[in-house]
């Protein structure tokens, strides 16, 4: 059976489709420094405040969309929380993801809090297309539940909160609440193509989980 292709758990993909889809020519991107790194995430945050889940306004030019999905894993909720909410195991999950740049890692009052860009190289046309997203996630570790927030060109935001239940026969249930904010113009493009590859990441985390290999 051919293993599953693998995303992570922040719509990446949908992010390099809009970026080809409504870009200009594609080109190599040199790479950047984790400073430089460090310095377009707070540009980023300031502009953006990811964690700003308020409705665009009207007139704004911006819509707003909610989705819910689940899956159940045969695992207890404890390992599956600890497998599915460590940013650092996405990494290899598929081709394209080839570095996560942790920018700050803080704990206070059972919250950890970890500000991050992940990083893409993207097969286009003969080159490589480089795309960054900007992402902030709090992880409550008592409440078995995180929340991600995340930027990426052409101004694309997403609010997701994944909840971990703990189901009958020792399996768990992962339920994600996404809400995507862009350009109404790419707003159906967006959640079409965000919802595929957050189904995808959970069905890939699904089959690591239980063979085994997290």
């Amino acid at each position: 059976m051919k293993k599953l292709l693998r995303l992570l758990a922040t719509p990446l993909f949908a992010t390099a489709l809009v970026l080809t889809t409504f870009s200009g020519p594609a080109r190599a991107d040199a790479p950047e420094s984790d400073a430089e790194l460090a310095a377009e995430w707070q540009a980023a945050w300031d502009t953006y405040r990811f964690y700003d889940s308020a409705p665009p306004r009207p007139g704004s030019g911006r819509s707003w969309e909610k989705a819910r999905i689940s899956i159940e894993i045969d695992a207890p909720v404890e390992r599956v929380f600890a497998a599915y909410s460590d940013i650092n195991h996405h990494i290899g999950m598929h081709s394209f993801l080839k570095r996560v740049v942790t920018h700050d890692d803080r704990s206070q009052a059972g919250t950890r809090t970890i500000d991050f860009t992940a990083i893409e190289e993207i097969p286009y046309e003969g080159t490589i297309v480089t795309s960054k997203t900007h992402a902030q996630q709090r992880i409550d570790l008592t409440g078995l539940r995180y929340e991600t927030d995340t930027w990426s060109l052409p101004g694309v935001v997403t609010h997701q909160k994944i909840l971990f239940k703990e189901r009958d026969h020792g399996k768990t249930e992962v339920i994600e609440h996404l809400t995507f904010d862009a350009d109404t113009s790419l707003i159906d493009f967006v959640v079409t193509n965000g919802v595929a590859s957050h189904e995808q990441t959970q069905a890939a985390l699904k089959q690591a989980i239980e063979s085994g290999e997290l």
